[in-house]
């Protein structure tokens, strides 16, 4: 062996040790892509960015300055409760897959089985069916900022005006009966209810999330009541900045959100960045319109809301649908979301502080039904041979089904912990603000 085979030898020797067990495994033919598993990591940063700080800062904005630290602290510790359930229980009822059989139904059809809980099997090794090219621990953890972002959402119907204890036992228990289930029956794969067995289409969560956190956004502003003064007293934003810079953070956030369902760097996660931008910024124009032709200017509130209405109705369409559709389903959400925010809430008087359902729940209901419509190849969408009407009609049901029982468990869940801790601030409580009656401080030192 010359000098120079030598040092060849020396440094592929080194390489390899270096390398060690990856080496091992790639050699073994895993199925890891690190492409996938890199874009995956970072499409979890940002839906969890979309929480913490996107939507507190988004929600924490729209309140009156006496209530702004409830809202942000309300948003950090969902966080915090959802991931420590989702540890021992919230992973295996929502994705597991024992006893589930494509074509057949049984209670694993609706819930997944224990077999996980305490995220038994989850480990450096293990892949997820649905996520074979990545690390089931980078699947775990994605499909947690879902599950985080769910309940939170639902806070802006009732902003200023729940007891933060009853919040978080409204939170725990939600997630669990409600979410957890809704999850799985969109979203475990061959042999869930929605998802497999009636075939509804949702990329990344119009009717897990949207419809979901909509449906009981509305019923938390029903059974809990209107805020003290709703109607007669200023109630406006005290800081549109704070509000602009959490929407903006929501539409970069929103990438990972949509096109990171594809749960892989392809061409499918590469058309839902597309399809999600170009149909926020038509919600947005739409919003802005409308507003400017009645009202003779566009505000920022508006174009904030409506760039947020788009994102979500985009969010169940994201992987199926081309650039046009996307573009008729950002119009149709600036449109019926505008009327929905204003319009709808004013005729039927329910107090839905910062617009949780007109926004995620009408937006969310107007993007799985136009799903249907253009996932099909004849509107430039992926799916060719689709039947529209029958398409529309299983969009409709899944749609249906999930605010039948989501709007009954969340009445049961809020009249159950009403009747236990109460749910809402006393009068005092709520006219000195629930910064300082539920938290001891206040958001600024004036």
């Amino acid at each position: 062996m010359n000098k120079g085979s030598r040092k060849h030898w020396w440094a592929a020797a080194i390489a390899c040790a270096a390398a060690g067990p990856v080496a091992a495994q790639e050699s073994a033919g895993s199925a890891i892509n690190s492409g996938d598993t890199a874009w995956m990591l970072t499409s979890m940063v940002l839906v969890l960015f979309m929480t913490i700080p996107a939507l507190a800062l988004f929600y924490g904005g729209l309140v009156r300055t006496k209530n702004v630290l409830s809202v942000l602290m309300q948003c950090f510790s969902i966080t915090a409760l959802v991931s420590v359930l989702w540890v021992l229980y919230g992973y295996t009822l929502a994705f597991d897959q024992t006893g589930m059989a494509a074509g057949s139904l049984n209670l694993n059809s609706f819930v997944g089985s224990l077999a996980k809980i305490f995220s038994k099997g989850v480990s450096v090794e293990s892949i997820h069916p649905l996520a074979p090219t990545i690390p089931e621990t980078v699947f775990f953890c994605f499909q947690l900022t879902f599950a985080i972002i769910t309940p939170a959402l639902i806070i802006g119907a009732f902003a200023e005006r729940m007891k933060f204890s009853a919040l978080m036992w409204f939170m725990g228990i939600w997630f669990t009966v409600v979410y957890l289930p809704v999850c799985h029956m969109v979203w475990a794969g061959d042999g869930s209810f929605m998802g497999s067995y009636l075939g509804v289409l949702d990329f990344a969560g119009g009717t897990v999330v949207h419809i979901n956190a909509g449906i009981a956004a509305l019923v938390c502003a029903l059974v809990l009541g209107k805020r003290h003064g709703y109607g007669h007293e200023v109630m406006a934003p005290h800081n549109m900045g704070m509000t602009v810079t959490g929407a903006a953070m929501l539409w970069v956030g929103w990438f990972g959100f949509n096109a990171g369902s594809a749960v892989s760097a392809g061409a499918s996660a590469g058309m839902a960045m597309l399809v999600t931008h170009a149909a926020t910024a038509t919600a947005t124009l739409v919003w802005m319109a409308i507003e400017w032709i009645k009202h003779g200017k566009p505000s920022a509130l508006g174009a904030a809301t409506g760039a947020v209405a788009g994102l979500v109705a985009i969010t169940p369409a994201s992987g199926f649908v081309g650039p046009m559709g996307a573009l008729c389903i950002g119009a149709a959400a600036g449109g019926i979301c505008f009327w929905s925010a204003t319009s709808l809430k004013r005729l039927c008087g329910y107090d839905d502080s910062l617009d949780a359902f007109g926004v995620h729940g009408v937006g969310g209901t107007v993007g799985a039904i136009l799903t249907g419509v253009f996932a099909s190849s004849a509107f430039g969408g992926v799916k060719a041979d689709l039947n529209i009407a029958h398409q529309v009609g299983m969009q409709l049901l899944g749609s249906a089904i999930t605010i039948v029982y989501c709007g009954v468990l969340t009445v049961i869940i809020l009249k159950a912990i009403d009747a236990v801790i109460g749910l809402r601030a006393s009068l005092e409580d709520e006219v000195t603000g629930l910064d300082l009656t539920q938290h001891g401080e206040v958001g600024y030192n004036l």
